[in-house]
């Protein structure tokens, strides 16, 4: 097999990285990633050319891309986009109009008419049988309101997948059906136990119509529930980058302490002294930097009833309440949830100052790094230049006091 697919999976990486909008939650690199795996698998289990065998990994790597020119029709536009790139490639034109029948053959409702198309929308689908479906399934939900091409509620969300699962889809190749159906057929009553529990959540949900006409539209939600999440990974990264440094200068103060130290007490090796010393200095100063930087800063824990009522407090942060009772918290929180404007207040309260947090946190780390990467060249120049100095004539001491 020629090196065609090696460049193809670099090409629609690259396209599906940089040139596909952010909002495709579900149609991205991951899912095309995740199509390669599953066409790979249908591969192996049946005996095919490396023409046929080429022409369904081309098809897998670019079946989506087009979807950097849009939704519409993006079917035809990965053929536009697969047939342009392969010709650059010089790729046998018989060989590219294979490829652009098979990305048509992933348009939904389309019943396929050979082996080939077969494995390509068993590949597909493939995720209806895995254990992540409702997750994925949720990425493509949330990806469609984003796009603005569908506001599903839970239920009508529910009962979409139902009639995918049950009556629109099913598995063609022997493999598929041996390796995923069961999956897909537990899936199926995942969501159909998933369909009675929103039914006894929308009865509960009933009997508060007042608040919920309060409740802020989905397009809100879905933006602070992002930022948030955004918020919180970025933080997440920020204490796990102080970790890493924590621990690498922590190794190597103990190597220091361990090998360098000890050999100070020799007069001949009286010129380490200064050297080790800037590198410990800076070790030091690493380490510090990086404990304050995920450091905790707790606040007193405690609010008034005046505070809830004035909404001065946020109750949906830990550190405002969490030296108070039970009682008041719980008669604090039912005093927010009556008020959409103290909610929109609360929540706008704690992404602003999750953001001040992340902006110590990135402030510390930035001067952490500066400081650890100074430190190192420092300590290399100190210890090189101590022993050009120093470092020459010690060691020929040494050796006259060896008697040689």
């Amino acid at each position: 097999m020629s090196g065609i697919v090696e460049k193809v999976e670099i090409f629609a990486s690259d396209l599906l990285k940089n040139q596909l909008d952010p909002n495709f939650l579900y149609h991205n690199l991951k899912h095309t990633e995740r199509v390669v795996k599953s066409t790979r698998q249908l591969i192996s289990a049946h005996d095919l050319s490396n023409a046929d065998t080429e022409a369904l990994l081309l098809t897998a790597w670019l079946h989506d891309t087009g979807y950097t020119r849009g939704c519409d029709k993006h079917e035809e536009s990965s053929g536009i986009i697969a047939a342009e790139f392969l010709r650059e490639q010089n790729y046998p034109e018989e060989g590219i109009k294979k490829v652009q029948h098979l990305i048509l053959a992933t348009r939904r409702y389309y019943e396929p008419a050979n082996l080939l198309e077969e494995i390509i929308r068993d590949a597909d689908a493939s995720h209806f049988g895995k254990k992540s479906y409702m997750e994925t399934c949720e990425l493509l939900h949330e990806e469609l309101e984003l796009l603005g091409l569908g506001d599903y509620s839970n239920e009508e969300w529910l009962d979409a997948n139902l009639k995918m699962l049950n009556t629109e889809h099913h598995f063609y190749t022997n493999f598929a059906k041996e390796q995923w159906q069961d999956g897909k057929d537990k899936n199926i009553r995942l969501i159909i136990k998933e369909q009675k529990a929103a039914k006894k959540i929308a009865k509960k949900e009933q009997l508060k119509a007042k608040f919920k006409s309060d409740t802020p539209d989905r397009g809100v939600q879905t933006l602070f529930r992002v930022t948030l999440r955004n918020h919180l990974t970025l933080s997440d990264i920020a204490d796990t980058k102080s970790n890493i440094l924590l621990s690498v200068n922590a190794i190597i103060l103990s190597i220091v302490l361990a090998n360098l130290i000890p050999k100070l007490d020799n007069p001949t090796n009286f010129y380490l002294i200064w050297p080790t010393a800037v590198f410990l200095l800076f070790t030091v100063a690493t380490m510090v930097l990086a404990v304050i930087a995920t450091r905790p800063n707790v606040t007193r824990g405690q609010f008034t009833k005046e505070d809830v009522e004035q909404k001065r407090v946020n109750l949906l942060f830990f550190g405002n309440f969490h030296q108070m009772k039970l009682e008041e918290y719980e008669w604090a929180i039912q005093e927010l949830i009556k008020d959409k404007d103290y909610v929109y207040s609360s929540l706008t309260k704690d992404l602003y100052f999750l953001g001040l947090v992340l902006n110590r946190k990135y402030k510390i780390l930035r001067w952490t790094y500066t400081i650890f990467i100074i430190g190192i060249v420092v300590s290399v120049f100190a210890f090189g230049l101590s022993f050009k100095l120093y470092g020459s004539e010690r060691a020929l001491e040494g050796l006259v006091n060896l008697g040689f």
